[in-house]
């Protein structure tokens, strides 16, 4: 029997991530699908990341591994913040144990007008995962993503990779015209990918802004912010609830709150009540330390626990890593904080 609207809108993600009561405190991985999967490892096996973004069985298949093997609450779909770039014929590509590697990193006006607009017809494969995927996922929501205009643009300018973002700096204070040129760019990819997904029936969306914890909070005010909240703008016509998400952003939270998310990811390094506060009363996600996965269930049991309570804080709490499931993670592990989170926090509603 087919899926309703209203019992997807039920769903403990759905109604956490809207701030209302549900069953459980719901929980999903960032980067579940993935790495640490021996039958993701399988499945992959002779292709490349990009190809496999682009092929609709293996997104089906990969994106599905975690929710079959965990029970998890949402399941993300499996792509890469580059690969609308890639569907529009720009130079980029993962290279594995680095990441994304651009041909021509950007250094005028020039470059950035290389980056074309992304139409549904530069991504077809995107329309035809997603649907297969609803339609298999059945209440199970699933959350589409893209990757934030600086997190993009920083590998964009720095050409790959990087630990500081020098150049990416420097481009924003010493050419603020191209700067903006290129992140309002971004933003239009970002738009359109995420527009795809969405209308693909995506339940939710996440917004990566990965890097932007490099930033200063007047820098970020001033060369990111508008640029993100152009993509929250955008999708605000959708009714699908709006994540977004960085890594060391405690400084940033409110800012990041005040581009137009509805729900606002945390990393390990601030408190989540804490994290709660400095949004401004909108649901959260997070926040364990991916670190601790190695430290014993003794002192996992103890952490999620803590980071349940702190939950409590906001009106709603996605329970999450601070960041991605790591390679290396035992799969066993995470399968049993699953069980954890889901049993701790079962109510009455």
């Amino acid at each position: 029997m087919p899926v309703t609207p209203a019992a997807l809108a039920r769903s403990p993600f759905l109604l956490a991530a809207r701030g209302e009561p549900g069953p459980h405190t719901p929980v999903w991985f960032m980067r579940q699908a993935g790495r640490s999967l021996p039958e993701y490892r399988a499945v992959r096996e002779g292709t490349t990341m990009l190809e496999s973004c682009m092929r609709p069985d293996l997104v089906v298949e990969i994106t599905l591994q975690p929710v079959r093997r965990y029970g998890v609450d949402a399941a993300i779909f499996y792509s890469d913040i580059v690969t609308p770039l890639k569907s529009t014929g720009f130079g980029v590509e993962i290279k594995p144990g680095v990441g994304p590697v651009v041909a021509d990193p950007i250094r005028d006006l020039a470059g950035v007008e290389a980056i074309r607009p992304v139409t549904p017809a530069d991504v077809p494969y995107i329309t035809e995962s997603v649907q297969e995927l609803v339609r298999q996922l059945g209440e199970t929501p699933l959350i589409g993503f893209a990757g934030a205009p600086f997190t993009v643009a920083s590998y964009l300018v720095e050409g790959g990779p990087s630990k500081d973002h020098a150049k990416t700096k420097a481009l924003m204070h010493s050419d603020p015209k191209l700067w903006n040129a290129l992140a309002d760019r971004l933003a239009d990819v970002a738009i359109a990918y995420l527009t795809v997904q969405v209308e693909a029936g995506a339940s939710a969306i996440q917004l990566f802004d990965s890097w932007a914890g490099g930033l200063s909070p007047r820098d970020y005010e001033r060369f990111v912010l508008p640029h993100s909240a152009k993509v929250f703008d955008a999708l605000a016509a959708y009714d699908v609830p709006k994540i977004h998400f960085g890594v060391n952003t405690g400084e940033l939270l409110g800012l990041m709150s005040a581009a137009g998310a509805d729900v606002v990811g945390a990393d390990w390094r601030v408190p989540l009540d804490e994290a709660a506060r400095r949004i401004g009363g909108k649901p959260v996600q997070g926040n364990l330390d991916p670190a601790l996965l190695h430290a014993g269930w003794e002192v996992l049991e103890a952490e999620i626990d803590r980071i349940l309570l702190e939950g409590q804080a906001a009106p709603g709490h996605i329970f999450n890593l601070g960041h991605g499931v790591p390679p290396d993670a035992d799969p066993e592990v995470l399968n049993r904080i699953v069980k954890h989170v889901q049993s701790k926090s079962a109510r009455a509603v």
